[in-house]
């Protein structure tokens, strides 16, 4: 079985209006702070009872927008935050908005 190819962009490639469009939506944030730990995951962690079709699309609009690398191995679908490169192009802002989502959750 031949693995999977994706497509990233290069970080010159990478545009602040694109990445915060990626996280305009709600799915999309959670599954950024769930890859904030600096791991790679299985896409399927990544969002809770997704259809595969939705996930795929949004660990595609991640991808295309320079936030996340994506490798095959296997059946698995493993995506890890870009974290180095969003960190040297946006200063700051990564950190902002995952400071911003952890003070939105529900407090128990």
């Amino acid at each position: 079985m031949t693995p999977r190819k994706y497509h990233h962009p290069n970080p010159d490639e990478i545009s602040l209006p694109r990445v915060l469009a990626a996280l305009s939506d709600p799915t999309r944030l959670e599954m950024i702070c769930r890859l904030a730990d600096g791991q790679e995951h299985d896409s399927l962690e990544l969002a809770d009872d997704l259809p595969r079709s939705t996930l795929t699309y949004h660990t595609r609009m991640l991808r295309e927008a320079g936030m996340t690398w994506t490798r095959s191995e296997g059946r698995a679908c493993l995506i890890q935050l870009r974290r180095e490169d969003l960190d040297q192009l946006f200063p700051g802002v990564l950190a902002a908005v995952l400071a911003s989502a952890d003070s939105r959750e529900p407090q128990e």
